[in-house]
């Protein structure tokens, strides 16, 4: 059975998302994707990256890739978990550091990004509306994350 505290239902304007969160690997960004969904921060949000056989990525404020919340960067937590279909990872700058409230989530095999990238959860249930999202680079009238929540407060 799935953990309540470590579950996150994603809804998309394409549909439900539901992510499993790997505290086991990311400690600290699982932890920052909590506080940031409790905080009603990715409410509203768009999928402002979404390139087809790889990525969508969402989480800036600004819709452009360009920003981040208001809290300090992340220091880096990669591990060997691989960056496959419905992976989480996180986005970041050239710095490893720099991990604060973007993140993606992996189309395909993406192998390239293992241990460049933290890997915080997985896709278990709605990949198929991740598959639905309008793709851009940047996405011409985007799709967005409607809410995002921790399963134990909804």
């Amino acid at each position: 059975m799935a953990d309540a505290e470590n579950t996150i239902l994603m809804e998309t304007t394409q549909g439900p998302v539901k992510i499993e969160l790997r505290p086991d690997l990311a400690p600290q960004h699982v932890e920052r994707i909590k506080e940031l969904a409790r905080e009603g921060f990715y409410d509203g949000i768009v999928f402002h990256r979404v390139i087809d056989g790889f990525m969508a990525q969402a989480g800036c404020p600004n819709g452009t890739g360009t920003g981040g919340s208001d809290k300090p960067d992340l220091a880096q937590e990669f591990n060997n978990e691989p960056h496959v279909r419905g992976t989480c990872s996180m986005a970041r700058t050239n710095n490893p550091n720099s991990a604060n409230s973007q993140f993606f989530i992996c189309f395909d095999d993406a192998s390239f990004l293992n241990r460049q990238y933290t890997v915080w959860g997985k896709v278990t249930d709605g990949m198929d509306n991740i598959d639905k999202l309008k793709r851009g680079e940047p996405v011409r009238n985007p799709d967005s994350i409607v809410s995002m929540k921790v399963e134990a407060d909804a």
